[in-house]
C-alpha cells in the first residue's frame, strides 16, 4: 500500500554473538537472518523499506541490494536513535511506519499484516505487537486497563511483583502514525541507566499526550524470537528447519526424516518427490516431481528434473535433467548442464561440462571443461586432460561416440561423430567422424621373465 512504510533495525554489533560475522548476517536455514526478515516485509508491498545499518553496513547493503533502502546509524545509541537516522525518508510522509528488528528471522508476512490491519482498524497512534510467553523473564510486560487498553511498557527490571506475573510480552515489533513518531522521536530522553535512546519511551510520550496506543497478541510466540547469541540462532534455525519441512510435505513431499533434513527456505520441491535423511538442500533449488533425492546429498542454487535421483552425492549450481541417475559418490561442480536420461556414476566428477541426451559417464572419470554429445559413452577411468598448469582447454566429444576404459583425451581435442577411442588411449590429436583413435604401445610379452623374478625373490 501507498502509505504503508517499514524501517528494519539492523544495526547492533552483536557482541554476544562473538563473531566478526555480522549479527544480521548469520544464517538461518542458509538465509541470513536480515534476508528473512526484508523478504518478508516486501510481502507487504510497502511504499518504502529503510534499513537502517552499522557495523559491517557494506555487507548489509551488498546482501539486500535494492530491495531496500539504507540509513546509518554511525554510533550505536539505541533503538529510537536508530529509527531516527530514517528521518531524511520518512519524516513528512503521510501514513504508518512499521518498525522491526533485523534479528527477528521467524517473522511472518501474515503475522505483521494483521499488526498493520489492527493498527488501522484501532484508529492508533502506536499499536505493539505482543506475544504470550509461558516464561516471561526479560521481558518487557505489557499492562492493560480494565477497558484492556495499553496503559504502559514495564521493563522486567522496573516491574513490581504483580507486573512480573504478566505473560503478555512486547516483542519489538511496532506499527506507528509516520508523522506521530518522528514527532516523538525528538523528545525521547537517554536518562536512564544505560544512557541510551529507547523506542519504547516514544509509547509513554504518546500516551501522555492523550493518543490512543493499541496492542495485537499474536498467537505464535515462535515468530517473535530475537537472535542474540548463538543459542538463539540454533533454536531459531530448528524453529524455522520445522517450518520448512512442514510447508514441503503438506505440498506432497515424502521426507522420510525431516529432524535430519535441511532445506532452504527458497527451495522448490515437487509433488512426490523422496527425500531421504542427511540431505542439504541449500539456495534457490528447484527440484522437480517423482525425484530420489539422498541419502546424504548435498544440493546447491541447483535445478534438477522431475524423475530424477540424486543419491550420496554433491551437486552445486549446475543444471540437471529429467530421468537422471546421479550417484552414488557424484560429484557435479559449478556451471554443467547435464540433459536428459543421463547416467552419472559412482565416483564421477563433472565440471563445467555440457553432457547431452542419453549419455553415460558410469564409473571413476573426471569429465571438466567439456561438451558431450547426445548417446555417449564414457568408459571407467576416463579424464579430459583440461588444464596445463596456466590455462583451461575444452574437449568435444560428438553424438554417438564411444570413449573407451582408462582414456585421457588431451585437450583441446575433439572426438568425432560416432568415433570409438580404444581402452587405454592417450589422445592428443581429433579422432574424425566414425574412425577409431588408438594411442597405446604395443604389447610385448617376455618369456620366462616372471620366473625369474620369482626366484630372486626366493632366494
Amino acid at each position: 500500500m501507498s502509505n504503508r512504510y517499514a524501517v528494519i533495525l539492523a544495526a547492533g554489533k552483536g557482541t554476544r554473538m562473538k563473531s566478526k560475522l555480522y549479527k544480521v548476517l548469520h544464517s538461518v536455514c542458509g538465509k541470513p537472518m536480515v534476508q528473512h526478515v526484508v523478504d518478508e516485509v516486501e510481502k507487504l508491498g510497502l511504499a518504502k523499506i529503510i534499513t537502517v545499518v552499522g557495523h559491517g553496513a557494506e555487507e548489509v547493503q551488498r546482501q539486500l541490494q535494492s530491495k531496500s533502502d539504507f540509513a546509518l546509524q554511525t554510533e550505536q545509541l539505541g533503538t529510537a536513535h536508530a529509527v531516527m537516522q530514517a528521518s531524511d525518508f520518512l519524516r513528512d510522509e503521510d501514513g504508518m511506519t512499521l518498525v522491526i528488528c533485523g534479528d527477528t528471522p521467524l517473522i511472518s508476512a501474515e503475522t505483521m499484516e494483521a499488526l498493520c490491519q489492527h493498527h488501522e482498524e484501532t484508529k492508533a497512534r502506536a499499536t505493539i505487537l505482543t506475544a504470550h510467553a509461558a516464561d516471561p523473564i526479560g521481558y518487557g510486560r505489557i499492562v492493560r486497563n480494565e477497558q484492556g487498553h495499553v496503559e504502559k511498557i514495564v521493563e522486567h527490571k522496573d516491574a513490581s511483583m504483580e507486573e512480573k506475573r504478566i505473560q503478555e510480552i512486547n516483542t519489538g515489533t511496532y506499527c506507528f502514525d509516520n508523522k506521530a513518531l518522528f514527532q516523538s522521536l525528538s523528545q525521547v530522553s537517554n536518562n536512564n541507566a544505560q544512557g541510551e535512546f529507547y523506542l519504547p519511551d516514544v509509547i509513554e510520550i504518546l500516551k501522555s499526550q492523550g493518543e490512543t496506543v493499541s496492542a495485537y497478541q499474536t498467537m505464535n510466540f515462535e515468530e517473535t524470537l530475537g537472535v542474540n547469541d548463538r543459542f538463539a540462532l540454533s533454536q531459531a534455525e530448528e524453529i524455522m528447519k520445522k517450518r520448512i519441512n512442514k510447508k514441503h510435505m503438506l505440498n506432497g513431499v515424502t521426507i522420510i526424516d525431516p529432524s535430519n533434513t535441511y532445506i532452504s527456505a527458497d527451495a522448490v520441491i515437487g509433488a512426490d518427490t523422496i527425500i531421504y535423511p542427511g540431505t542439504v538442500i541449500e539456495g534457490a533449488t528447484h527440484i522437480g516431481e517423482e525425484c530420489i533425492i539422498g541419502p546424504n546429498s548435498e544440493l546447491k542454487e541447483c535445478n534438477i528434473g522431475s524423475y530424477t535421483s540424486v543419491r550420496h552425492s554433491v551437486v552445486h549450481e549446475s543444471t540437471i535433467g529429467e530421468s537422471v541417475a546421479v550417484g552414488p559418490f557424484a560429484h557435479i561442480r559449478p556451471n554443467s548442464m547435464v540433459g536428459n536420461e543421463v547416467r552419472v556414476g559412482n565416483f564421477v566428477e563433472l565440471k563445467n561440462v555440457t553432457f547431452g541426451d542419453r549419455s553415460k559417464v558410469s564409473h571413476l572419470s573426471y569429465i571438466g571443461d567439456a561438451n558431450i554429445g547426445t548417446d555417449v559413452n564414457i568408459g571407467c577411468g576416463s579424464i579430459t586432460v583440461n588444464y596445463d598448469g596456466k590455462n583451461k582447454f575444452k574437449t568435444v566429444v560428438e553424438d554417438g561416440a564411444f570413449v573407451g576404459c582408462n582414456s585421457n583425451l588431451v585437450a583441446p581435442v575433439k572426438v568425432g561423430k560416432h568415433a570409438y577411442v580404444a581402452a587405454g588411449s592417450t589422445i592428443t590429436n581429433d579422432v574424425p567422424d566414425k574412425a577409431m583413435g588408438i594411442a597405446r604401445e604395443r604389447q610385448v610379452n617376455k618369456e620366462g621373465y616372471a620366473e625369474k623374478v620369482f626366484q630372486n625373490k626366493n632366494s
